[in-house]
């Protein structure tokens, strides 16, 4: 299901009554979760790691790593 459309729904639920309420939160949570890995930027500090590490930046591998160090909250 598209992002919009849940989007669509949450409204029509929050109009709907107080009990669709409580689940148009739990829909909203979800669509939070939803980013995708496109929708993430690399962070200047990841880049400049990167590039210290890898010979040709940007490359495949430099980005993959730099990536991964962002997830894990080194840089």
């Amino acid at each position: 299901m598209k992002k919009n459309r849940l989007k669509e729904i949450v409204g029509e639920l929050k109009n709907a009554s107080k009990m669709h309420l409580s689940q148009s939160k739990e829909i909203d949570k979800h669509i939070d979760d939803m980013k995708s890995p496109l929708d993430l930027k690399l962070s200047s500090g990841c880049k400049a790691a990167a590039k210290k590490k890898f010979d040709v930046y940007p490359s495949a591998y430099a980005n993959m790593w730099a990536s991964k160090q962002q997830k894990k909250g080194k840089c």
